[in-house]
């Protein structure tokens, strides 16, 4: 029961989606597609948390997104029969709930409310080299001299974007989005090491049901707290960043992933700032100053460079 449990639980993402015959035009065409939505449905998370901000209070918006899209998990869990992992993955689904699921979505909600999405996406947009430099020293590895060059070179571009825009200072939203960095990036590398001995989807899945014994009480009492105003803008922005950038994102990701493999996806997600930076103008009617885009520019090379040198 075990074993037809497990192989149910690794075929889950395949259930919606035809299967082709592998390394064909076809089958590498959806995979694209479908990591393309992915890095789409993450670029929204900013402008949707803008927007859910208008009716929620940081803590209540936070909160009530764990909840929901740990129900939204948990069912698709439950209704899959997919086995609790192994006692000695809760730790590692520890760390990437306090990272991706707590961490990130608290850290940048409190950040937007005091600075523009398309300043928090610049930054942001140093998060693969954040995850690149820790993952590299927890497994161990030993990157090129071309990797750490590259990579300093995309966080000083970013440096220097915080302290011009802020006015010669970093700012507290900037401390909150470089601590988001940190801590995302840890629960990223830690849920790829799980990745190995799961799918990524239930990584996130179990991560969020851990959480769910702190978000209700969390939600329940900030809701309380915090004053609430039910509109078209904050409605979405909640059902988005609960359903679309916390669960489904990374359902269609992750699928997109397997299909074209991890490189190809990561050239994808290069577009995830500039993405953003033009949400932000579209839904949220923000003007960029010309720093923004050319330093998501210059991070994006700064990546593409540190891909190339990790071979």
């Amino acid at each position: 029961m075990r074993a037809h449990s497990s192989a149910t639980a690794r075929n889950t993402i395949a259930v919606t989606i035809p299967a082709d015959t592998p390394g064909s035009t076809t089958t590498v065409a959806t995979g694209t597609l479908l990591a393309a939505l992915g890095v789409t449905a993450f670029s929204l998370t900013f402008p949707a948390t803008a927007w859910g901000l208008e009716g929620f209070g940081p803590w209540s918006l936070v909160a009530v997104r764990g909840v929901l899209a740990a129900l939204l998990a948990g069912g698709c869990l439950l209704a899959l029969r997919v086995p609790l992992p192994d006692r000695r993955h809760w730790a590692g689904l520890a760390v990437v709930a306090a990272g991706v699921v707590v961490g990130f979505p608290l850290l940048t909600t409190l950040a937007l409310q005091t600075s523009t999405t398309a300043h928090a996406a610049v930054v942001v947009g140093l998060l693969p080299l954040t995850t690149a430099l820790l993952s590299a020293l927890r497994m161990g590895t030993r990157p090129s001299r071309t990797f750490w060059t590259a990579a300093l070179a995309g966080a000083a571009a970013v440096v220097a974007f915080t302290v011009q825009q802020s006015g010669g200072s970093l700012t507290t939203a900037d401390l909150y989005l470089f601590g988001a960095l940190l801590v995302c990036a840890a629960g990223y590398t830690e849920g790829g090491r799980l990745a190995r001995v799961m799918p990524g989807w239930q990584v996130v899945g179990w991560a969020l049901l851990l959480c769910l014994p702190v978000s209700v009480p969390a939600a329940a009492l900030a809701l309380t707290l915090e004053p609430v105003q039910l509109t078209a803008h904050s409605v979405t922005g909640l059902l988005w960043v609960s359903a679309g950038s916390q669960f489904l994102g990374l359902v269609i990701w992750y699928r997109g992933m397997a299909v074209i493999g991890v490189p190809k996806a990561s050239q994808l997600q290069l577009a995830q700032p500039l993405l953003t930076l033009v949400w932000s103008v579209l839904l949220l009617g923000e003007h960029l100053t010309v720093a923004a885009p050319l330093t998501a520019a210059a991070v994006l090379v700064c990546i593409a460079v540190t891909q190339r040198a990790r071979g």
